[in-house]
């Protein structure tokens, strides 16, 4: 079935569907790992990696900024 889709279309439910939910989970994992061994070098990772995938996605998992947030031109 996924052949059947044109390239853009798979690229574009990579993009708007799988990397929020791939920031999610490795928050999710990250807080599991956190609450479980306290903060370590692969929590802080996966929250880095969290950060990352939210600053580049839309839609109702991305990180919302306001005027406030932005940077100064």
């Amino acid at each position: 079935m996924w052949a059947f889709f044109s390239r853009r279309l798979r690229m574009w439910l990579i993009l708007a569907i799988a990397v929020p939910v791939g920031g999610w989970l490795t928050g999710k994992v990250a807080d599991l790992i956190e609450k479980r061994r306290g903060p370590n070098t692969v929590s802080r990772t996966l929250n880095q990696a969290r950060g990352w995938l939210q600053r580049r996605s839309k839609g109702p998992l991305g990180a919302r900024t306001t005027e406030k947030d932005r940077p100064a031109r």
